[in-house]
């Protein structure tokens, strides 16, 4: 559940724009509540999340072996779920429900492909993504799977030591204090 809310956080920026566009089909007094739910309850969740990982100092550190910037991700992000589904035509019930069929296939990817870091609240806010790897130490046990670092930092060098508070199993983020 937490990792579905996090991602309903990531598109949540979509929902303030179906609220501002509007429905023909759909009362303003039913359709704009419903938008802003969908964009205050993800994202308290995931204030409250960072919130508690800080309070519970769920913390750990992380040894950096390589770093790749994900912003080409901010781009992706953008054209295939924010600019199609903005201009998706909701006249007709039989539209509404394509969109929420699309809106659906794409919570799917942003789940399947591990995207739900990817919140355009994090960028407004100064935080970059990285996905890390852990450094080649020899050892077979050694996952190889990237985690997503979220920071401040402009770039993130091998060898480097942070303190970072776990989000989800495979996102972290580090606040500077």
């Amino acid at each position: 559940m937490a990792r579905l809310l996090l991602v309903l956080s990531s598109i949540s920026p979509l929902f303030i724009l179906w609220a501002v566009r509007g429905s023909d089909r759909i009362s303003d007094a039913y359709f704009v509540p419903a938008c802003v739910l969908a964009v205050l309850v993800p994202n308290a969740f995931l204030w409250l999340r960072i919130r508690t990982a800080v309070k519970l100092r769920e913390t750990r550190e992380l040894v950096i072996g390589r770093a790749d910037d994900q912003r080409d991700h901010l781009l992706v992000y953008l054209f295939t779920m924010l600019l199609p589904l903005y201009t998706a035509s909701v006249g007709t019930w039989r539209d509404i429900s394509a969109a929420l069929v699309a809106l659906g296939f794409i919570v799917f990817l942003f789940w399947h492909l591990n995207l739900h870091y990817m919140n355009l609240a994090f960028a407004i806010c100064g935080y970059r993504v990285f996905t890390i790897y852990a450094p080649d130490d020899g050892n077979s046990l050694t996952d190889r799977s990237g985690i997503a670092l979220i920071t401040r930092r402009e770039s993130v060098a091998a060898d480097l030591r942070v303190t970072v508070y776990r989000l989800s199993n495979t996102v972290y983020l580090e606040r500077q204090q």
